[in-house]
């Protein structure tokens, strides 16, 4: 797949670029106490093993905001403090170096309040995330139009506008909502309306699995028409699902490089093993694996070298409980010990 990417400027958040024809940062969101910097620096440090190129934090109080400091001491890596409602958390973690500061003008209160958060990011060199969610349009809004793409896109452009006024344009945008087609809609027309990177989500979206399809569903189609410069996928849980699930999308589109690629058979009544273990084993072995490497795990002969001829290596199981091992659709071993064959095969490729 080409695909043809939006123009945008180029917004730089610590040494990561975003947008200005910079490949697509993939970003998380870390769910521990960020008054506890252990834990939260520990859970940054497996985000970016895992591929993930900016974390942001969240500082719902001044004790948070002030853990900035040390949290980014303690990792190296470019932090966004998330700030809602008061202006004196977005100061203070400008104060203690945050990299990006999101806010959602709409709940921060005055302007004089947020531009109070332009002035400190300008003089500091801090970018600004603006974020229009659905859920939170203003009341004036909403009675006049509904949530609609029209609504949101009107929210947007009024908070930046206002703060373009203040000579401010180290900006990326992001207007998001729960429903897909509201969320596709909505970025159609605020990729034509402005030149700033966009932030691409969904909202709200759920657990692994449901949510990983309803964000990969609205992100996708976004990302094939060229919208889009750094994503999250907003899940519940551990947020290593979410960069797990973004490289997989990213490379599907061929917007990241391609790495380890484990792909396996639905399975049917030709079977003869437990694909799905084995799938699932080697998931879990070769986690922190990164090679451009595709791996097959087939049910039977019949699927093996054939129907995944295209991987680099794979196994398939056979009648007599063992397996055949084959590279580029062609059979090399055969073996009763599946898992380790394999595993000893891959020690001279990763």
């Amino acid at each position: 797949m080409n695909i043809t990417r939006r123009y945008s400027r180029g917004v730089k958040v610590g040494d990561v670029q975003i947008g200005g024809g910079a490949p697509i940062v993939l970003q998380s969101m870390t769910n521990t106490d960020t008054r506890d910097v252990e834990r939260t620096c520990a859970q940054i440090r497996a985000l970016m093993d895992a591929g993930c190129d900016l974390v942001r934090v969240a500082a719902p109080d001044m004790e948070s905001a002030r853990a900035l400091g040390m949290i980014k001491d303690n990792v190296g890596v470019p932090l966004i403090a998330d700030i809602h409602f008061d202006y004196r958390l977005a100061l203070k973690a400008i104060e203690c170096g945050a990299d990006k500061i999101r806010i959602n003008p709409g709940n921060i209160g005055s302007f004089d309040r947020v531009k109070k958060i332009v002035e400190a990011a300008a003089n500091k060199g801090v970018a600004m995330r603006i974020g229009v969610n659905a859920g939170s349009l203003e009341k004036k809004l909403r009675k006049e139009k509904g949530i609609t793409a029209e609504a949101m896109l009107e929210s947007c452009l009024n908070q930046v506008r206002a703060i373009e006024r203040e000579g401010f344009e180290d900006i990326v945008l992001a207007i998001k909502a729960s429903s897909i087609p509201l969320t596709i809609e909505a970025n159609r027309m605020l990729a034509s309306a402005v030149e700033y990177p966009l932030h691409l989500g969904l909202t709200e979206a759920g657990i692994p699995g449901a949510g990983s399809i309803k964000s990969t569903v609205a992100m996708s189609i976004l990302l094939a028409e060229g919208i889009g410069d750094t994503i999250r996928i907003s899940l519940t849980g551990d947020p290593l699902n979410e960069i797990r699930d973004g490289l997989v999308m990213l490379r599907a589109l061929g917007l990241k490089p391609p790495g380890l690629d484990i792909i396996s058979c639905p399975t049917c009544a030709r079977s003869h093993g437990d694909v799905e273990a084995l799938a699932k084993r080697l998931h879990t072995e070769l986690s922190g694996v990164d090679t451009p490497l595709k791996i097959a795990v087939m049910g039977c002969e019949v699927n093996g070298p054939g129907e995944a001829r295209e991987a680099d290596i794979g196994i398939a199981f056979a009648k007599n409980g063992g397996g055949i091992i084959f590279k580029r659709g062609e059979i090399v071993d055969r073996t009763k010990d599946i898992f380790n064959s394999i595993m000893d095969e891959l020690k001279g490729i990763i």
